[in-house]
């Protein structure tokens, strides 16, 4: 017997007939002696549909009352669930993510979690309830609501699991599990037994949206197990643990992809010190994000510069792109967002060569071009053209023979 952390996300809490039978799940692990921490998300598209209510407002909206709006989604299913339990008389509370002691940073909207005091949550616990906590949020320096974006649900899990020392943390989603790659997209995807942390890491921010990058993050600092498994069945999942703890170390574990990426570059920047700098300092300060860069190579003192951001930034990179095009003397720009990124990742990678010749062979055979290449020790990533996506998905797949993982 012990403490166990389970997180439910959206779909998993999309009706009352789902959230009634989470709390049957719930009651009888209760029943069998264990202490219980349940974190939710919200109902269904509920988020989508308070991000669709403010649209009505306008565009411009401040980005502390969306908190306030959007936190509302998790307090209703950790109320509902809540109310479910009792019913079943199975003694629960539910929490707020500030009455749960969650912590954050003052960025609205993509708040990281600093601290988490958990007296009220051991206090409730030792009392004999079910805690049910409100994913997805935390509470300012400021005491304002702060949300910590979208899947910050995992990550409250995962936080939770790290300061009450948990015996078990398990995330229920729709899925059974972490897969070889996207299973809408090869059919033939295998599902994982187990994944190293920095495996999941590099899928989660390279496009695998089963964990949120963050809570990887914190599994990986505190050295926190977690399952990941299907709340529709009681099918085995996929065990997040390090790379010690796995039983084979694979050579090529997975196949990525993310369509959210645009490129943009810049053309004949002056090849001095500082202009990397100054380009990569203010796109920062205006919030966006840089993912991928390459420089050409130097012709008389000049450079071209190309960069990718997520392609829903680039609306606002724009302006400041321009901006900087006149700052940086450069002779002009150009972008286009029909790209996307394409990334093979594995623990094994650093110890056999002639991985990334493989995986550039593969999309040769396949008449793919490759726009940007990047790469580190356990990954390779291409940005190629999006149509073309799911085709090198497929065959990166069959390449490096995914179907027979295990």
């Amino acid at each position: 017997m012990g403490l166990i952390v389970k997180k439910f996300g959206g779909s998993s809490v999309s009706s009352m007939e789902q959230i009634k039978n989470i709390a049957t799940r719930v009651k009888q692990k209760r029943e069998n002696g264990n202490q219980v921490v349940v974190v939710v998300s919200a109902m269904g598209d509920t988020t989508d549909e308070l991000i669709q209510l403010a649209s009505f407002v306008g565009s411009d909206l401040s980005s502390r009352e969306m908190d306030m709006l959007l936190a509302t989604g998790e307090q209703q299913s950790a109320s509902l669930l809540a109310l479910t339990l009792q019913s079943m008389d199975c003694s629960a509370v539910s929490l707020t993510g500030w009455q749960a002691g969650i912590q954050s940073d003052s960025s609205y909207s993509r708040a990281r979690i600093t601290d988490i005091t958990t007296s009220r949550i051991l206090k409730e616990l030792n009392n004999d309830k079910v805690v049910v906590i409100a994913g997805f949020q935390g509470i300012s320096p400021e005491d304002d609501i702060t949300t910590l974006g979208r899947g910050g649900s995992d990550t409250t899990a995962v936080a939770l699991a790290a300061s009450l020392n948990a015996d078990e943390c398990i995330i229920f989603t729709d899925v059974e599990g972490i897969y070889t790659a996207d299973p809408r997209i090869v059919k033939n995807a295998s599902k994982l037994k187990s994944i190293c942390y920095e495996e999941m890491l590099e899928m989660s921010s390279l496009g695998a949206v089963v964990l949120q990058p963050r809570a990887v993050e914190f599994a990986m600092l505190y050295n926190v197990d977690v399952k990941v498994q299907s709340s529709f069945n009681n099918n085995s999942g996929t065990v997040l643990t390090e790379v010690s703890k796995m039983e084979k170390q694979r050579v090529v574990s997975g196949v990525a992809h993310d369509i959210n990426c645009a490129k943009v570059a810049l053309y004949d920047v002056a090849d001095r010190p500082g202009i990397a700098r100054d380009l990569f300092t203010t796109l920062a300060n205006n919030g966006i994000n840089v993912d991928m860069v390459v420089q050409s190579a130097n012709r008389e003192d000049r450079n071209d510069i190309a960069f990718t951001i997520e392609s829903d930034e680039l609306e606002r990179a724009l302006p400041v792109v321009n901006i900087l095009v006149n700052e940086l003397g450069a002779s002009g720009m150009s972008y286009g967002d029909k790209v996307a990124k394409v990334s093979i990742v594995g623990a094994g990678m650093q110890s056999n060569p002639g991985i990334a010749a493989a995986m550039f062979e593969a999309l040769a055979e396949e008449n793919i071009n490759i726009h940007m290449i990047s790469t580190s020790e356990i990954k390779v990533s291409c940005i190629i053209d999006e149509e073309v996506i799911e085709k090198a998905v497929n065959a990166l797949h069959n390449k490096f023979e995914l179907d027979n993982i295990k």
